[in-house]
C-alpha cells in the first residue's frame, strides 16, 4: 500500500508499523486520516514518536475514528470521563495490562481501538507486546477452526476491575454493576472480513455449553497459542510516544519489568460494534 501524507515503516513481518510525518496534536486532513486508518487496518497496531498532545487534543484525535468509549470502572481525570490514566511507580502493587488481553472485551460492544499516549516511560523497560489474532487464527488446523466456529465464550469485568479499581471511580453502569457479555470465540473483522481469535486470559471466563474441565482445557490451549512469538511485535516506548491498536484483531500486554521506575500516560478508546 502506498501513502502520500505519512511514512509507514513496518516493525515486524506480521504485525505493527511506525508512522512518521504527522503531528497528532493538529486536526487531521481527510487524506492523512484515511491513510492512518488504512495503515491501522493493514498493520493492526501503529506507533507514533515525539507527539505532544493535551487531553483535549488526544480526545479529538480519537474522535476522528468514532465516538469515544467510557471505561466501566476506572476513575478518570476531572472533566475527562473518556480518558483512562495509565500509571505505575514505586508505590504500585500491580501494573495495568500485564496479562494478554483485548480492551474491555466484557462489553457487549467492545472498543474498536485504543490510543495510548505515554508522557513518561522507564529506561530501559516498560515495553508493550502485541499479538496478531489474525495470525493466531490462521495458524490453527482446519479441524480446530471448524470446532471453534460455532462456540461462544463469556467475558466478565467484575473479577478484573472490582479488585483493581474498587469504587474509586463511579461505575459506568450503576452501583456494583460490571459488564458481562457472550462473545464468539472466532470473530470476523467488520471492515477487512478476516477472521480472528477473540478470547483472552484476562476477561474470558468459560465457554458456553461446555463442562468446566472441557472449557478450561480449550481456553488454556488457545492462550498458549496466542503467546506464540511468531505472532508478535514489541514496542520500545520513548517519552511522548503513541500506540494505536485495533482491538478487533489484536491482543496486548504491558511488561512490568521497570519497578520502581515510573510509567505514566493517558488512553482513549473508540467505541466498536458487537462481535460477530
Amino acid at each position: 500500500m502506498s501513502y502520500e501524507t505519512i511514512a509507514v515503516n513496518p516493525i515486524g513481518p506480521v504485525i505493527g508499523a511506525e508512522i512518521g510525518r504527522v503531528d497528532l496534536s493538529q486536526p487531521l486532513g481527510n487524506q492523512a486520516f484515511q491513510e492512518i486508518h488504512d495503515a491501522l487496518l493493514e498493520h493492526q497496531v501503529v506507533f507514533f514518536r515525539d507527539q505532544e498532545m493535551t487531553l483535549e487534543e488526544h480526545k479529538a484525535f480519537g474522535r476522528r475514528f468514532g465516538e469515544l468509549h467510557i471505561h466501566p470502572a476506572a476513575p478518570s481525570p476531572d472533566g475527562h470521563p473518556e480518558i483512562l490514566t495509565i500509571h505505575a511507580d514505586e508505590n504500585s502493587k500491580r501494573a495495568q495490562g500485564a496479562r494478554w488481553h483485548t480492551d474491555v472485551s466484557c462489553d457487549e460492544e467492545p472498543p474498536m481501538g485504543s490510543i495510548l499516549h505515554l508522557h513518561r516511560v522507564p529506561s530501559p523497560g516498560g515495553d508493550t507486546m502485541f499479538s496478531s489474532m489474525y495470525a493466531a487464527y490462521d495458524a490453527l488446523s482446519e479441524e480446530m477452526k471448524t470446532f471453534l466456529a460455532g462456540l461462544k465464550a463469556w467475558h466478565s469485568s467484575e473479577h478484573v476491575h472490582k479488585g483493581r479499581y474498587g469504587h474509586m471511580g463511579k461505575l459506568r453502569d450503576g452501583d456494583d454493576t460490571y459488564p458481562k457479555a457472550l462473545q464468539p470465540i472466532v470473530r470476523t473483522h467488520p471492515v477487512t472480513g478476516r477472521k480472528a481469535l477473540y478470547v483472552n486470559c484476562a476477561f474470558t471466563t468459560h465457554i458456553e455449553g461446555l463442562k468446566k474441565t472441557e472449557s478450561d482445557a480449550i481456553l488454556h490451549m488457545l492462550y498458549a497459542h496466542i503467546d506464540t512469538p511468531e505472532f508478535h511485535c514489541r514496542f520500545d516506548w520513548r517519552d511522548n510516544s503513541v500506540a494505536f491498536w485495533d482491538n478487533r484483531c489484536t491482543q496486548h500486554r504491558a511488561l512490568w519489568d521497570y519497578f520502581p521506575q515510573t510509567r505514566h500516560g493517558f488512553r482513549v478508546t473508540v467505541k466498536g460494534d458487537r462481535p460477530f
